[in-house]
């Protein structure tokens, strides 16, 4: 493990060098993938020079078994010591995990209402609101891109971007169909009925992550329209943009300015395009792994929020929680944290890594 670590660590080197030249920093692409890399290894640095400096500790204490008067103090020493070691080469392993480049990105979010009618809709409406609140704890922030109201509250559709700290990292395992059992407001016999929304989470893509000709884009204007389809302006801010070798479409019309919502559509689409080779990725994997917590499947169902029971199941990792009402505001914090660290006891057991 030293050895491993001290090979990073002339690369971490190397890295700190390099961000410095005038030749890199002109040249913005490599300085930001740089840059990157250089605040990735500073982590495994600072566990590199702790293990260095514990190991130090432990070969002092063992020279000190061989003085007669220091050997009961040695002894404590070791029996503190040797555990330490144990804890930190776990954490080491963990943190020497290849990253999947993708998980420091933003986040592009896109709830749909699935089966269950103007249920479907208003869930779609909650999970929004459970991903605004969680983002809010982050200190993230949501933009809206685009959003179809549903005709009894919530969204038959809504996108929204998320950026921050290692969103995308965090917020890729909520991909997937969300599930809701409970009495819809419009059911008079109180008859619980089950309905769907599906997630998708997709990293945002970088101008030099994915290059889009003007050419193959067709650019189409329309007036935005609000509750029902009514138009809410008598301008033409609204856009749609359709990738002509994908068929890949993207609309914004959240702004008035059209520039703006042009700019958001463009986000989306070169996410959506950068996304097709994500997914390539995942499902080679899904081929290699017996259990993904992370999923190119979309139509894989992931969670049931029960209300008559105050209980949200993941079923990728079997976990139960009966805090409903806490998890429906926000609080997902914990079901991320089990999802990483079984993305993590995947990679540590087979040896392999998304990238």
């Amino acid at each position: 493990m030293l050895d491993k670590l001290e090979a990073i660590k002339e690369r971490f080197d190397e890295v700190s060098q390099l961000i410095v030249d005038p030749e890199i920093i002109s040249d913005m692409k490599q300085y930001i993938q740089l840059n990157k890399e250089y605040k990735d290894l500073q982590p495994i640095m600072e566990a590199h020079k702790a293990y260095k400096n514990l190991l130090s500790n432990i070969e002092t204490a063992k020279e000190m078994l061989k003085d007669e008067e220091m050997k009961e103090m040695a002894k404590m020493e070791l029996d503190e010591l040797q555990p330490q070691q144990e804890v930190m080469e776990e954490e080491i392993k963990v943190l020497l995990i290849p990253k999947d480049p993708a998980d420091s990105k933003n986040a592009v979010v896109e709830i749909r209402a699935g089966a269950g009618g103007d249920e479907a809709s208003i869930f779609t409406g909650d999970l929004y609101r459970m991903y605004f609140n969680y983002a809010s704890s982050k200190g993230w922030k949501t933009e809206l891109v685009d959003a179809a109201d549903g005709t009894s509250g919530g969204y038959k559709e809504i996108i929204f971007n998320v950026n921050g700290e290692d969103v995308y990292g965090m917020l890729k395992f909520e991909s997937g169909v969300h599930r809701v059992q409970r009495v819809p407001q419009t059911e008079t016999q109180g008859r619980v009925h089950t309905s769907a929304a599906s997630v998708v989470v997709m990293p945002e893509a970088e101008e030099f992550d994915v290059e889009i000709k003007d050419s193959d884009i067709r650019k189409d204007t329309y007036c935005s329209s609000g509750p029902g389809g009514q138009s809410v302006n008598t301008t033409y801010s609204a856009v749609r943009l359709t990738h002509i070798p994908t068929g890949i479409v993207a609309q914004c019309q959240d702004q008035k300015s059209q520039h703006k919502n042009y700019d958001k559509a463009l986000k989306v689409l070169r996410s959506r395009i950068y996304e097709i080779e994500l997914q390539k990725r995942l499902d080679e994997l899904a081929g290699q792994r017996k259990t993904m917590v992370v999923t190119g499947d979309r139509s894989a169902k992931i969670r049931t929020y029960n209300y008559p029971q105050g209980r949200v199941t993941d079923h990728r990792i079997g976990l139960t929680e009966y805090n409903l009402q806490n998890v429906i505001n926000g609080d997902i914090e914990k079901f991320i944290e089990e999802l990483q660290l079984a993305e993590n006891a995947e990679k540590l057991k087979e040896g392999t890594s998304i990238d």
